[in-house]
């Protein structure tokens, strides 16, 4: 197949070739200990695996990441390793990238610049980004989808359904249908590109008085489902900042731009950010804010999920066990017993401790950064014990938005007023307004819906 923007049979056969001996030697070794008695070195299977998958270009490491941060749906040592893995793909020589860019914007291509780095400034899992400038002399960043990638993301959704299939059916607590469908859709729509300009122009008009932010703007007619040509944002890995220990108060404003970063949309319009990985923001040059980057998993809510976060948010606030069970019917949990609810009070208390603090404070303030996986060990095992639980499909990127974040800044030391941050972006939540700025906001910036 080619580059037509569809799959086929024999691209996606090459992909699983490629991948079916880590998803195999998963089931076979999860299957030998459950069901055979066999003790197998989970751990050392687990940084086998990330040196398979880290070698592959493409989603399936993107959705090891995903995964890693879904409480039980794979193995805990895998899910360990698994959470380590980066965007490391090689990248591809000068001579792919000139038939590439050739296909995207005709064979004239490099008269529509001034220039054009050979050399791919940055890896990512589904393309690679070049450094070029226009004949205005505006610096931009080209980011260029790898070939037959439709082909390799069916071919990973495939065994990636295997692989989560078969550790349910022998020893998981939570029914990760949902999640499945979810992960699958967002990455389908990461394959688009003309999707991931619009959804840059809708993050762009929701962050416009932040100042704080900033969002790279794609460039009109330089843009195709497999080539995004943006601004080049000037910024250093926020992680390299962190690394050198700035002052408290440079990492302070780094959690607060962050916080309305991915909340201030998500409580004003319903829509969130759904890849908060470290290699996403970078810190100014000035450090006097962040870049924003990697639009691509965007996931837009029903009006109403909002307000079942922020009724969550009181229901742990007041100790109100009525406000907690509307929250999650809400969100879409059904049948919950009283027990259950109890159980999934612990991972919400642990959410939203830092919250209803109206007090600086770091955003953990136990001393161990084992403390959110043991907590999600507690709540896994209580959910075993009162018979598990179905999770809804909107569930997961809103789940992960938080656990993600709060990481960068358990990270970062980080001590701010956490409660008032989430009132500066919540308070005065109206479902009805909500709909109406998410309606306009998304047509307006051409998101399909």
């Amino acid at each position: 197949m080619s580059d037509n923007g569809k799959s086929t049979f024999f691209g996606e056969m090459r992909r699983m070739a490629r991948t079916s001996g880590a998803v195999g030697g998963i089931a076979a070794r999860v299957a030998g200990e459950r069901f055979l008695g066999l003790k197998t070195n989970k751990a050392a299977h687990a940084d086998d695996l990330k040196a398979i998958l880290g070698g592959l270009k493409g989603p399936l490491m993107k959705v090891a990441q995903f995964l890693s941060t879904v409480p039980d749906a794979l193995p805990e040592e895998y899910a360990e390793q698994l959470a380590t893995l980066q965007a490391n793909a090689p990248p591809m020589g000068w001579a792919f990238v000139r038939r590439r860019m050739q296909g995207e914007l005709g064979p004239a291509w490099q008269s529509r610049f001034a220039e054009f780095g050979q050399e791919a400034a940055a890896a990512a899992s589904l393309g690679q980004v070049h450094k070029a400038r226009l004949p205005d002399g505006t610096l931009v960043a080209c980011k260029l989808q790898y070939p037959d990638m439709h082909s390799v993301v069916e071919a990973d959704l495939k065994q990636l359904k295997l692989a989560m299939g078969l550790y349910q059916r022998m020893d998981s607590t939570l029914d990760h249908n949902e999640v499945y469908g979810e992960l699958a859709d967002r990455l389908r729509e990461e394959l688009d590109y003309e999707r991931e300009a619009a959804q840059q122009r809708l993050y762009a008009a929701m962050l416009a008085e932040t100042p704080d932010v900033s969002v790279p703007t794609p460039i009109p007619g330089y843009c195709t489902k497999r080539l995004l040509t943006m601004t080049w944002l000037e910024g250093r890995a926020m992680a390299a900042r962190l690394a050198e220990d700035p002052p408290l108060e440079e990492r302070n404003d780094y959690a607060r731009a962050l916080f309305r970063a991915w909340y201030l949309p998500f409580y004003r319009y319903g829509v969130i950010h759904g890849d908060p990985h470290l290699g996403n923001y970078q810190v100014r040059p000035d450090r006097t804010g962040i870049n924003l980057l990697d639009f691509g998993t965007i996931r837009v809510f029903r009006p109403a999920f909002p307000r079942g976060v922020i009724l969550l948010y009181e229901a742990v606030r007041d100790n109100d066990e009525e406000k907690a069970a509307e929250a999650y019917r809400i969100w879409g949990f059904q049948n919950l017993s009283r027990e259950t609810m109890e159980v999934l009070g612990l991972w919400a208390r642990f959410l939203y401790e830092p919250l209803v603090q109206d007090r600086v404070r770091p955003i953990q303030e136990v001393d161990d950064p084992a403390y959110g996986r043991k907590i999600a060990q507690q709540v896994h095992a209580g959910l075993k014990r009162t018979g598990g639980v179905k999770v809804p499909r909107e569930f997961p990127l809103m789940d992960r938005a938080a656990v993600g974040l709060g990481s960068v800044f358990l990270r970062s030391r980080a001590e701010v007023n956490w409660h008032r941050l989430f009132m500066e972006v919540a308070d005065g939540f109206s479902e009805e307004a909500l709909a109406e700025r998410q309606s306009a906001a998304l047509l307006a910036a051409g998101v399909p819906t």
